[in-house]
């Protein structure tokens, strides 16, 4: 880490706890960067999976049932 990093981190840790969550929520917004080909491949995907399913080749289960495996 530079000394410039170290320096930001520093200054961050000084914020108060809400300062913090504000400062991490941007930090995160800015890593989520739309991808037009990513979401396209998505976009297909989930197409794909609703067509199956109408066409009935692909089967459902109740979302309490797929949830209860991780309680």
């Amino acid at each position: 880490m530079t000394q410039i990093n170290r320096n930001i981190v520093e200054d961050a840790l000084s914020l108060s706890t809400n300062e913090r969550v504000e400062l991490v929520e941007k930090l995160l917004e800015s890593l989520d960067a739309p991808n037009a080909e990513l979401n396209a491949i998505w976009a297909r995907e989930a197409d794909a999976r609703i067509e199956a399913y109408e066409k009935k080749q692909l089967n459902s289960k109740p979302l309490s049932e797929v949830l209860s495996k991780y309680k």
